[in-house]
């Protein structure tokens, strides 16, 4: 087969209208198509008068070998193998069966391989499973109470389970493939296999979840919920053992920690046992709200509504004078956002939408980078206490009942505090108070935002709706600590294996997985399976 790039159509083309195209860009007869599928599909909407749909093409035709190259201006290369291939393993004993610590993204795909290769994976979750933790969320949402061990970060799929479910990524990796063939299979719809921003929307990921955790044990592996690591046994620098919940022992040789971004008490056992980490830096700052309606028509004009469309998504930067850079983060389009803490006393934000998108308001996180030097000091867990700090403040200033601090967005930019919210209506549960965003955030994090706002809207119209609503805080945008590790993937303590965004190698769903995978070939080449 042939894979054909750029193909070309308005937004209302029939089918028989990309079969024509193809053949054109082919510059063959219509009888020599034998067979094609969509690889890709991409939205053109650079101009919004005439948005276009972009297709990469697998396609079978007569005479092959004399269309490779560039054929009428549309790039044509033999259809490459995209097929996963399981390590080869190795030849290490492996006394006990390999752990995953965490069940997010990475500590999914870690186990799900390693369950495909036999080595019977045992996976410790400090949550729950998806479907009791589903309920203590929703019961947070919607009462304020909060469990510490079963919430949006803590529990069966990770953080990413009360999210968008976006796969986009950055990363060009050949187990993005896997990842999304994987995720079908378990679920998800298949537009993720075409789609060039594919997503799956929590209601469906949660179901996803479930499926995957089926499939690690039918193949042989283990998961055990309400497992929290609390403590590591080493023998001459040697991973020997996980201590479970302050009280029995896990033997083991191998481990992979996904512990995901906001596992603070975990990070600091590690820090205790010597584990080398340093700080990184991160990015802090505010949800906003527009009416999804504003954002589809300054993204698609008088297309905005169109069913190839859907709800229109938006990407932001801005780059002040001082070196700080204000960006826009896990847009949500049609979703909501949530109340996503994970300790006691402290406020945290973050975007979630359904499949569907189907909510009247977009929602994206405003964030600003912060570094090293804005930390309290330099120990390498500084930044969770820069995070706790404004959580606490965003806490105490709403009220303590884990209602959120909102801003009207005209209000932040004239400096002033709001009483009143407008015509769009916050979706953050339990409740919300109406405030001065300026007293819970770092002041250079409003002042840099405050000067993005205006050359925001001047690329994405309607941006500075004066009655946009602004939500704090979002202080999770990532892990503020990288577990190092070295080439062989294992941190200074020998078989234990930092992976994901909680390890500092990833962000984001897709790159996660990507990660896990990359940690369980590294384990499964070393090793012989467990017998």
């Amino acid at each position: 087969m042939l894979r054909v790039f750029e193909i070309k159509l308005p937004l209302e083309h029939t089918q028989d209208a990309l079969v024509r195209a193809i053949v054109d860009a082919l510059h063959v007869p219509a009888r020599d198509l034998l067979s094609w599928e969509i690889r890709r599909q991409a939205i053109d909407a650079r101009k919004k008068t005439t948005i276009r749909l972009i297709y990469t093409v697998d396609v079978t035709v007569r005479q092959e070998e004399r269309l490779v190259g560039k054929v009428r201006g549309h790039r044509v290369i033999p259809r490459p193998d995209e097929s996963y291939q399981l390590a080869r393993p190795g030849s290490e004993i492996l006394r006990h069966r390999p752990v995953v610590v965490g069940s997010g993204p990475a500590g999914l795909f870690a186990g799900l391989i390693l369950a495909q290769a036999n080595y019977r994976p045992v996976i410790l979750e400090r949550g729950k499973a998806v479907e009791e933790r589903c309920r203590d969320v929703e019961r947070f949402w919607q009462e304020g109470v909060l469990n510490p061990e079963s919430n949006a970060q803590f529990g069966e799929g990770g953080a990413g389970t009360f999210s968008d479910g976006k796969l986009y990524t950055l990363i060009n990796d050949l187990r993005c493939r896997k990842v999304l063939e994987e995720l079908a299979g378990a679920g998800a719809p298949p537009a993720i296999l075409v789609s060039k921003k594919p997503h799956i929307g929590t209601d469906r990921l949660r179901r996803v979840v479930r499926a995957i955790r089926e499939s690690i044990i039918r193949q042989g592996g283990e998961v055990r919920f309400l497992n929290r690591v609390t403590g590591l046994q080493i023998r001459d620098g040697q991973l020997c053992g996980l201590e479970i919940n302050d009280a029995g022992v896990l033997e083991c040789e191998a481990a992979i920690f996904a512990i995901g971004h906001s596992s603070r008490d975990t990070f600091s056992m590690l820090f205790k046992h010597g584990l080398t980490m340093i700080s990184k830096p991160f990015s802090v700052g505010m949800r906003i709200e527009h009416p999804q309606r504003l954002i589809d028509q300054a993204r698609y004009g008088a297309f905005a509504g169109h069913p190839r469309l859907g709800p229109a998504e938006y990407k932001l930067a801005y780059h002040a004078a001082d070196g700080r850079s204000a960006y826009t983060f896990c847009m949500c389009p049609g979703g909501e956002v949530i109340a996503a803490a994970s300790d006691h006393g402290g406020i945290v934000t973050n975007g979630m939408s359904l499949q569907a998108r189907s909510g009247s308001n977009a929602n994206s996180a405003l964030l600003v980078n912060v570094g090293l030097a804005d930390f309290p000091d330099d120990h390498p867990l500084s930044g969770f206490r820069f995070q706790r700090e404004w959580e606490a403040l965003a806490f105490r200033v709403a009220g303590e009942s884990y209602a959120a601090p909102v801003q009207l967005l005209a209000d932040f930019l004239g400096g002033r505090t709001s009483t009143q919210l407008g015509q769009v209506a916050a979706t953050y549960r339990p409740a919300v108070v109406p405030g001065d965003l300026r007293t819970c955030l770092p002041a250079y994090v409003c002042d840099t935002i405050k000067q993005a706002i205006p050359a925001f809207a001047c690329r994405l119209k309607g941006f500075d709706l004066p009655d946009a609503v602004l939500i704090g805080v979002e202080t999770r945008s990532s892990c503020p600590v990288r577990l190092v590790r070295g080439k062989d993937l294992q941190a200074s303590i020998r078989g234990l294996y930092p992976a994901g965004e909680g390890g500092g190698y990833a962000g984001g769903i897709m790159s996660s997985a990507v990660d896990g995978i990359r940690i369980a070939e590294a384990i499964i080449a070393r090793f012989y399976p467990p017998r």
